[in-house]
This record gives structure tokens, sequence and C-alpha cells, in this order.
């Protein structure tokens, strides 16, 4: 596979999980349905078919299990990816995630690595009922020991996973599932940038829009509408939650003076909230205006007819960009 003009998301981490496992016999994949199935958002397609049950394994129903296996899997030398059904599922494993894999690296004192990805399919926009739409990732980048990343293209998809899954850290590599099948170049033979580092999805100079993952399309949408206004939007891609690249968000907000954050999950205690405090500290003599959130509302994810209501569209973001502006 070489350059390719456009390709979905989930196209791009399917390739992402063949070449790993191509490269690295080590490289193993499992979790509910991931195998005869596919995924249920056919993410896994074929890869069973292609590389047998032993590495593309079809667990039982058991989050916990799953999680606690992978740890002693990576344990004895394998590189395993696990995939979390949805978001809402991950929570049965959330104790040997935190309490085991996060831990483990810095209990041994250096000696002992456990490679480990946890794909999580995160947020909303896809009508489904509960425990399916909701964005836990502010709970993990909470926790030392773990690194979580996100794309919103298909092109960092592809690269993100495979330099987690390269990586000897245990990562939370969190899948917007909205985004699954909207399509952007991909180029397999360029070199891709770190990590951990966030790039500029546009350049602009009145105010900086920083996103992650779902919310980086509407925040890209905001910048063209507000551009017909004759205002110029820099939009921020994070990519990576934790540990996060402070540096190019400082860089921005020193050119433009104003900062609005962009996440799905609820603005109280969200990713946003840290962004904003260092980003204060960091600007505080380059800020024109306070720093401003917009995200979800304090409130267990809504059925699906009030997900339109519920989620940070168009008009909540620009009226953030209205209201730094203004100041």
């Amino acid at each position: 596979m070489a350059v390719h003009e456009k390709i979905t998301i989930a196209k791009a981490i399917n390739a992402s999980l063949r070449a790993s496992m191509e490269a690295d016999p080590k490289v193993l994949v499992m979790g509910e349905d991931v195998g005869k199935l596919g995924g249920v958002f056919r993410v896994t397609d074929g890869l069973q078919k292609d590389f047998g049950e032993d590495r593309v394994i079809d667990t039982p129903l058991a989050e916990s299990g799953i999680v606690g296996t992978a740890i002693g899997l990576a344990l004895r030398g394998y590189r395993p990816v696990v995939e979390i059904q949805f978001d809402g599922f991950v929570f049965p494993a959330y104790d040997q995630i935190v309490t085991q894999l996060a831990k483990m690296h810095a209990r041994a004192l250096g000696k002992v690595k456990v490679p480990v990805v946890i794909r999580i399919p995160y947020a909303g926009g896809i009508g489904a009922v509960e425990h399916h739409s909701e964005s836990p990732e502010a709970l993990f980048a909470h926790v030392a020991g773990l690194k979580c990343v996100t794309p919103s293209n298909a092109s960092d998809a592809y690269w993100m996973l495979q330099q987690a899954i390269a990586g000897d850290d245990p990562v939370i590599y969190f899948e917007p599932k909205r985004r699954y099948h909207d399509k952007s170049r991909l180029d397999t033979e360029a070199i891709p940038d770190p990590l951990h580092t966030a790039r500029i999805a546009r350049s602009g100079s009145d105010l900086t829009l920083a996103a992650y993952g779902p919310m980086v399309k509407v925040c890209q949408d905001v910048a063209n509408v507000a551009a017909e206004e004759g205002k110029s939007i820099e939009v921020v891609d994070l990519r990576s939650l934790s540990p996060i690249d402070f540096d190019t968000v400082q860089a921005s907000v020193e050119r433009t003076g104003r900062l609005v954050l962009v996440h799905e999950a609820p603005v109280f205690l969200g990713m946003g909230a840290e962004i904003a405090a260092r980003i204060t500290e960091r600007c505080f003599y380059h800020l024109e205006a306070p720093v401003l959130r917009v995200g979800g509302f304090h409130a267990p994810y809504p059925p699906s007819r009030l997900e339109d209501e519920y989620l940070p569209g168009l008009d909540r973001v620009l009226d953030a960009v209205d209201r730094a502006l203004a100041y």
C-alpha cells in the first residue's frame, strides 16, 4: 500500500494494525468480536482470516479479563492491542488499567515494560443507546503511567497507532467513532510527526481554537464560517492528551492572543480545564481575553434524540469565538 488519495479512518486503522502485525509477530489483536465479525465497526475486518486465530483473538465478554490477559501477555514479550468495543464498556477494566497496567513499570523500578495498547472507540454522534457514546478520556489522562492519544484524520490514525504499538509504554488510543467513515489523504511513505506533538490544522491570526478527535472537524468548520465574516481562526489539533504538547498551544496563543478549547466531554474537570490553567500561566501577558471552554454538559450522556442538544456544534463554538473576540 502506497499513497492513497483518500481513505477512511476505519480503513486506516485496519491498515495500521495489519502493518504492525506484519512487522512484528509478537503483535496480537484481541477483544470482543474482533475476529470472525471484524469488530462492530468492521475496523478489524479480515485480520483474523489473514493472521489466524492465535493472533486475532475473539475474547469473552469480560473487559477486566481481556485487559488482565493482555498485561500477562505483555510481561511475556508480546505486544497486545486490545479493543474495547464501546467507550462505556471500559469501566469494568478500569481497575486493571489504573492499578496494574499504569503502575507496573514504576513498581518494578523500570525493569518491567508493559507495551499494551487499548483501543477505545469513544464519543457520540452515532445515535447509540446508553453506555455507547461516552468520552472518558480525562479519567485516563489523569493517571500517571498511561499515555493517551486520539487521531482526527486517516493519516494520524494510521501512523499514531503504529507508533503506539511500537513503544514500550501502555497507550490508550481513543478512536472518534463518528469520524470512522470520514475520508482524508494518507501517505504511507511519509515521515510521521512524533506521537505526542500537536499540529496546526489551520493557520490564523485572531484566535486559537484547540480541539482533538471528533471536534477537530467542527472547529475547522467554525474557522471556515468565521473566515466569511473576516475573522482569522487558527485550529490546533492536540492529538495527544497525555502528555499534552503545551508548547505548540502556547506558541499559537502568543500569536493570536485568544484561546477557545473544545471537546465533547463535559466541561467540568475536562481536558480543557488543565489546558486553560496551563496556558493562562504561560501566556498571561499575551492573552487579550479569558480562555474559554466549550463542551458537553455535566450530565449523563442523553438518549440519541437529544444528542444534537448535548454535543458542541457549530453555533456553540461560534458563540464562544464571538465572546472571546468581543473583549
